[in-house]
């Protein structure tokens, strides 16, 4: 009877020390995994980055100009009214000034008696060359017969001869001075006709510009005052506003002038009509408002059609920087050294961190740029890179990210169903 029982103790021991053995190799396994600490991973990736500037713009008129007219009168016809459209050149309105009509005949007759006096001159000059020719001729051949024959003409004769030429001489100069007097007098006379002719063509007002008239300010039989000068208070005839080439004027913040450029492309919505479409900056001020802080820049808006007016307000899309097919990579994996270096927590084919400097382009608020030090794929530690050191291994979790981020930034816009939304005066 003790033999089984030998056996049966001996299986039980060798049992117990089994259970031991694996007991140990157990609790040896968790204490290895426990000593790998876990880390959240992010793989580096190609993508894009940009920074784009939502902006409130108004739309205003290419140019408007209050027109006035030159002369003082009173209105005898006006032809266009508020919404017209006109060309360049074509008669907004009729003046009636009477004296304007009397100075002008004045003229007309001045300018037909100076023409008559030069024609009179005319006759004079040629009335005293011809009896310069004559009386000339005579002394000349009064000097030769002497010379020929000398003793035949008495000296009195010759010197009455000589004295009659160069006082014909002399009637001829005075002839030739007395046309230019009257050629002078009649160019007077036509500057002066031409002045009042000009005052009589600014009776009939024309617009200057190519447009829309915005507003009437005069009617029939009214008194027009000339508008003489810029400081005049007088009220003009019309205003015209040239509304087929539109301002869209933008206000830019001053942290983000230094990425405004002529030829900068803008995408604008217009609400108002539902019509977008891209435009092109063409100017800006280069000038920060002071109250305002922000600088005035501007879009040349084909309008032909009409279909914007000028008021209308419209939310422009600006796009400041942007990188485009580069390595990216969330922006919780960048860490600065003692030196104040962007650096990244790399991980090897072994799972081991090593600390690498890297070169940071542009900054999204979720991505960054990697100019140099990393490449796509590379895995990177995110978030608490503080509990790890150089040479470490770690167990990774894999962590998604974008590889593209598009940045928003916004100077205020116009949201036209808010506005509508808004009960009236607030009141309820």
């Amino acid at each position: 009877m003790k033999k089984p029982f030998l056996i049966f103790s001996a299986a039980l021991a060798t049992c117990g020390a089994v259970a031991i053995a694996a007991c140990h190799s157990s609790s040896a396994g968790a204490a290895s995994a426990q000593a790998v600490p876990s880390a959240r991973v992010a793989a580096a990736q190609r993508g894009d980055i940009s920074h784009v500037l939502t902006l409130a713009g108004q739309f205003q008129a290419y140019q408007e100009v209050d027109v006035h007219p030159k002369v003082s009168g009173y209105m005898k016809k006006i032809n266009v009214d508020i919404g017209d459209m006109v060309h360049q050149g074509e008669t907004l309105a009729v003046l009636e000034v009477p004296e304007l009509q009397a100075q002008l005949q004045q003229t007309v007759f001045q300018l037909k008696q100076s023409q008559e006096e030069i024609a009179r001159a005319q006759h004079e000059v040629k009335s005293a060359e011809a009896l310069n020719y004559a009386l000339h001729a005579e002394s000349v051949r009064l000097e030769q017969a002497a010379a020929t024959r000398p003793g035949l003409i008495a000296q009195q004769e010759l010197d009455d001869a000589q004295a009659k030429d160069l006082n014909s001489q002399a009637q001829v100069d005075a002839a030739k001075a007395a046309l230019a007097a009257a050629q002078q007098h009649a160019e007077a006379a036509r500057a002066d006709n031409q002045r009042v002719q000009a005052l009589e063509d600014y009776t009939n007002v024309t617009a200057p510009i190519a447009g829309v008239v915005t507003w009437r300010y005069a009617d029939t039989g009214a008194l027009i005052q000339g508008g003489t000068n810029s400081n005049n208070t007088t009220l003009p005839i019309v205003r015209l506003s040239q509304s087929t080439l539109l301002r869209l004027r933008v206000p830019v913040p001053e942290d983000d002038v230094q990425f405004v450029q002529v030829g900068d492309t803008l995408d604008v919505r217009v609400d108002a009509i539902g019509r977008s479409f891209a435009g092109k900056i063409v100017r800006f001020t280069r000038n920060v408002n002071f109250e305002t802080r922000t600088m005035e820049t501007e879009v040349d808006v084909d309008n032909k059609n009409l279909s914007i007016t000028p008021g209308m307000y419209a939310n422009t899309l600006l796009q400041l920087s942007s990188a485009h097919n580069v390595v990216t990579l969330p922006v919780e994996a960048l860490v600065l050294n003692a030196l104040e270096q962007p650096t990244v927590y790399v991980l090897d084919e072994e799972n081991r961190v090593h600390i690498r400097p890297v070169t940071v382009g542009l900054e999204g608020t979720k991505l960054a740029e990697i100019k140099a030090g990393l490449n796509a794929g590379d895995r990177v530690l995110v978030g608490g890179q503080e509990k790890y050191q150089e040479g470490e291994a770690v167990n990774p979790m894999l962590t998604s990210s974008p590889a593209s981020e598009t940045v928003h930034e916004t100077g205020g816009t116009i949201d036209m169903k808010a506005e509508e939304s808004q009960p009236n005066g607030g009141a309820n």
